[in-house]
């Protein structure tokens, strides 16, 4: 497999390890055990890292949808090279860094870190043209 589905690989097994993070805080928030066994018809107030790490995995679900069509492309199209392989570990980890930095409320590193991810995508982007 090329580097480009690697990332990918990893990126998606990234993202559904970071629920346990979320989990692991809604579980220790007093009523956070039964509220898991409940139906969660009523919000659970959580600390705020918490929910900070919730977004960060939320805004994860948003971004690699994007992403995966990017690689696929790229790797079906024959268009994977050096810079999609690049531009997709720069992807992954920013995406990683993205989550920490999140998480730990870091605001405006998380915005840079984002926007490096981005710039990942945007280098996978422009080997299909």
């Amino acid at each position: 497999m090329t580097t480009d589905l690697w990332m990918l690989v990893y990126t998606a097994l990234f993202m559904t390890l970071w629920t346990s993070v979320v989990l692991t805080g809604r579980l220790m928030t007093p009523g956070g055990v039964p509220w898991a066994f409940g139906n969660r018809e009523d919000s659970l107030e959580v600390p705020d890292w918490t929910g900070r790490a919730e977004r960060a995995h939320r805004n994860m679900v948003e971004n690699i949808g994007p992403f995966a069509v990017l690689v696929i492309a790229a790797h079906l199209s024959g268009a994977a090279n050096e810079t999609t392989a690049l531009g997709a570990t720069i992807f992954f980890w920013a995406r990683i860094a993205h989550a920490l930095v999140y998480t730990a409320g870091i605001s405006v590193v998380r915005t840079i870190v984002f926007f490096v991810g981005a710039a990942g995508e945007i280098m996978i982007l422009l080997q299909l043209f």
